[in-house]
Parts: structure tokens; sequence; C-alpha cells
């Protein structure tokens, strides 16, 4: 049961109205006035429980469950324990986020402007907005409609926000136009300057950083992750993409549609991503390397050159996974056939 300091908890509903909700079918015998109270896991699920089967490693705990009801594919529906209603679904792990939302949904904050929060007389704030404690807004900054600015969060000179955005506390935002829909987690920086100088035996000299960061509609953007600004070019992030939590992106990247980025991942300067990408956690892409559409990094790979698209690469320097694996194995057999001798 989801705590009912941080969750809202809605009504109990019905097998019939949840089948709907996951675009799922009731297996036959199910009744669908039968009433289901929350969701849950399979190992901790109780009869009024509704939990979902989609990797197959868990059948044995899906066999077991205690769980009223489950969302699984239907090859296993089969399987269910005697008593568990079955809701034959394509897609159980989406059908239970969509159930999870629908019992769960987001608490709607009440708008309105924080007494503390300082904001310059040139900035434009749409209808509905929620501005919290000590938040700065700076002159000519445009904010669409229905949007929340967490408290402590600084929106600096003319950057434009599109509406229903989600800005979490202590982000900070400069250089920026944000698409509509778009969610920056606590602590965010969006459009501080790259690391970009030009060196030689004298000392540094610091490259100016005049381009913007471009970020388009429905956008996630994870806790203290940071998107520099372009230093000529903008750096841009496509329409859906999603970054997780300590993600690093440098000046002048441009990130395609709908990519995964995961917890850690770096993306050094000018570094291009195509459309469906995803980077699996503590991977890094040099400056300059052109990834494909959709594409899969693996994690902890370090990717130095160009990637086609379609393809899988894994390892440091990365590579096919195809020649990753094979190579580990060969290192794995070399290291067996030296047994436990002291070299």
């Amino acid at each position: 049961m989801a705590d009912p300091r941080f969750f809202i908890t809605t009504p109990p509903r019905t097998l019939a109205d949840l089948a709907q909700i996951a675009e799922a079918q009731l297996a036959d015998g199910v009744d669908p006035e039968r009433l289901i109270d929350d969701v849950s896991a399979l190992e901790t699920a109780g009869p009024g429980h509704i939990a979902f089967l989609a990797n197959r490693k868990y059948v044995r705990s899906f066999m077991e469950s205690k769980a009223g009801a489950c969302l699984v594919e239907p090859e296993l529906a089969d399987r269910a324990p005697e008593g568990m209603a079955v809701l034959i679904c394509d897609r159980p792990r989406r059908g239970f986020a969509r159930i999870a939302a629908a019992f769960h949904p987001d608490r709607q904050e009440e708008p309105g402007i924080h007494p503390s929060a300082v904001i310059d007389p040139s900035a434009r704030l749409g209808k509905g907005c929620r501005v919290e404690a000590h938040v700065v807004i700076g002159p000519n900054v445009e904010i669409g409609e229905s949007c929340q600015i967490g408290a402590n969060s600084v929106i600096e000179r003319g950057v434009v926000i599109g509406e229903n955005c989600v800005i979490g506390a202590n982000a900070t935002l400069s250089y920026c136009l944000i698409g509509k829909r778009v969610q920056i987690a606590s602590g965010a920086v969006i459009g501080n300057t790259g690391f970009g100088y030009d060196l030689d035996p004298s000392g540094r000299t610091k490259v100016p950083h005049l381009g913007r960061v471009i970020i388009e509609d429905d956008v996630e953007i994870g806790a203290n992750s940071t998107i520099d600004r372009g230093s000529g070019p903008d750096t841009v992030i496509g329409q859906g993409t999603v970054i997780d939590n300590l993600v690093m992106i440098a000046h002048n990247v441009r990130i395609g549609r709908g990519c995964i980025l995961v917890a850690q991942v770096g993306i050094a300067g000018s570094a291009q991503l195509g459309n469906y990408v995803t980077i699996a956690g503590q991977a890094g892409v040099v400056n300059h390397a052109n990834i494909g559409d959709r594409v899969i990094i693996a994690a902890k790979s370090g990717v130095l050159a160009n990637v086609p698209a379609d393809s899988i690469f894994a390892g440091y320097p990365a590579m096919p996974i195809k020649e990753w694996r094979r190579l580990v194995g060969q290192q794995r057999m070399a290291f067996k056939g030296k047994g436990n001798r002291d070299e």
C-alpha cells in the first residue's frame, strides 16, 4: 500500500475497469465486477491487489503469488495459481503502469505565487502557474500556463518555458528555450557555460559560449543532471527523450527524438545521437562522435568513434556486442588456463 503521507489512493476499482485502463482482456471465467484495492508486486501482493508478470525469470513468483489479479502475456496465462484473476495483455508492464497511475494520480497543487518569490516585473507568467518559496525569476522570462516551479529554483534572464512544465526544487535554468510538458527534476542545471578552452604553455583562454539549450516537447530530465549551452551552435534535446539522474551533456550536443540516457552517462561536446538511441548507465561518448538511429550502448561502454544505426555496442573501446562477448570469452578462457599459479 502506498504511503498516504506522500501518495493519493483512489477507491477500489472493478476488474472490468482495470482491464479497460490497461487495454487488457479478462480471461475466461473472471468476474468483471470483482473489486481490486491497489497495485503491488508479485511477492507482496494479497487478494486485494493486482500485480504483473513481464519477465520470465519471475514465473515461479507468479505461480506462488497471492495476488488477487495479475496482468500477464497470453502464453503464460495458464500458469496462474488457483483463485487469481488473469488479465491478458501484450504489454503487462505498460498496463500495470497505467493502472498504478489510476490508483495513485499525481497530486494537483494549487496555483499561486509564494510571497517569498522574487519575480522581475518584465517576466510573464501564464494562467494557473504555481511558484514556490524563494524562487527567482529574472527579466524577460516567459513561462506558459499551468507550470510548476519548485522552491529555490532560479529561472534566469530570457528563458522561455512552455505550458504544463514542472521544474523541481533547486534547479537552475539559463540560456534555454523549453517546450511543452517538460519535466526537470530537482538540482538540474540547464544552460551553464560549456567546458571549452584554448590551451598553450602561456595559459588558457576561455571560449565564449554564445549558443543556447533547446529542449523540445515531452522531455524528462533527472535530478542533478547538467546540460551545457552551445558554444555557437545550440545544444538540442529532441522530443520525448528521457534523461536519468546525474547525466552530463556537453556543449553543442544534439540528441534526437525518443532517446533514453541512463544514470551517469556522459556525452562530450558536439556528439550527435540519432532517434531512439539508448545509452545504459555510466557509458561515455567521445566528442564529435555520431551515433545512428536506434543504437543501444551497453553500460560502462566507452564510445570512441561513430556507431552505425541499428547496432548494439559494448565495452571499452566500444565495439559490436558480438565481438565484445567473444573477446570477454577469450579473456576468461585465458584466465582459467593460468589456474592458480603465481605469475
